[in-house]
């Protein structure tokens, strides 16, 4: 049985009813047994989004392996076809817009393979303010006007273990995302840092633990509750055609899953949307 908190959560308790009955058969009393499997239920659906990810994972990755093989073929010989017309202008121009789709692609292929295994990249302690600075710094020309960045990003412990592009990447997809969400009207965007405890009563299905929690919200239009389960999976969009790939929330999962990191949304239609990418935090030597 399902109970929605005033705070917005939900409750699931398991109930069970037996009748007691009296010398003649009539039912004088019913016992009335209540136990919260919350925790359970969480549990249960946080796995088995890990296994249809995992799956969606190794299967784009596999065919983005492919893809990218017959990629560089192809791009190879548009290079060598390149070198051969010097002299014709229009063959050229016709190659070079081939070779840019070739590379538009080529960064598509490359967030796929993020999504679906280890990148490789090399996980050094760092500060995370320090890299979210910089990230919106350099971010803040390529959003919109209307879009005020906020940030409250000052700890002072918050080292993690994680690449440098590692941040600017959760950094740059999810604020891109905030800043379509709020569209062309006017709308805050807010970056914040804070420090939580994680443990088996307040954050039942995440791993317990000291995490720096990085926030990304916005005011935008929210996501509805029907697509909630979907927002990571590759080439899921919510975007009108062409304006986006679908790859921008699938990247920042598969980043997580590398760095052992954590993300939980918080939205509610008309009233914006929260991103809590919690961090596992080191210790300072």
């Amino acid at each position: 049985h399902k109970t929605l908190k005033e705070n917005g959560s939900e409750t699931w308790t398991d109930l069970l009813m037996s009748p007691l009955n009296d010398d003649y058969g009539k039912v004088t009393h019913i016992i009335i047994a209540m136990r919260d499997v919350s925790k359970e239920v969480r549990l249960e659906h946080g796995l088995r989004q890990a296994q249809k990810m995992e799956a969606i994972g190794t299967l784009a990755g596999g065919i983005a392996h492919d893809f990218n093989n017959i990629l560089m073929t192809m791009m190879l010989n548009t290079e060598f076809a390149l070198k051969k017309m010097q002299d014709d202008f229009r063959v050229r121009q016709s190659l070079e817009l081939s070779l840019k789709a070739g590379y538009r692609a080529r960064d598509l292929v490359e967030q796929i393979l993020t999504f679906g295994r280890s990148t490789g990249r090399e996980l050094v302690p760092l500060k995370v303010s320090a890299i979210v600075k910089e990230s919106l710094k350099m971010l803040r020309t390529s959003l919109p006007a209307t879009v005020e960045v906020r940030q409250h990003i000052e700890l002072e412990s918050d080292t993690v273990m994680a690449a440098p592009s590692h941040i600017h990447q959760i950094i740059f997809n999810l604020c891109t995302n905030a800043a379509h969400a709020i569209g062309k009207e006017r709308g805050i965007l807010t970056v914040s840092l804070s420090e939580a405890l994680a443990d088996t009563d307040n954050y039942p299905d995440i791993p317990p633990g000291q995490y720096i929690i990085l926030s990304v919200k916005d005011t935008g239009q929210g996501i509805a509750p029907e697509v909630m389960d979907r927002i990571f999976e590759p080439f899921f969009t919510s975007k009108a055609p062409g304006q986006g790939t679908g790859m921008g929330l699938a990247v920042v999962h598969g980043i997580l899953s590398e760095i052992r990191g954590t993300v939980k949304v918080r939205s509610e239609p008309g009233k914006g949307t929260v991103f809590d990418i919690f961090l596992p935090k080191i210790q300072e030597k």
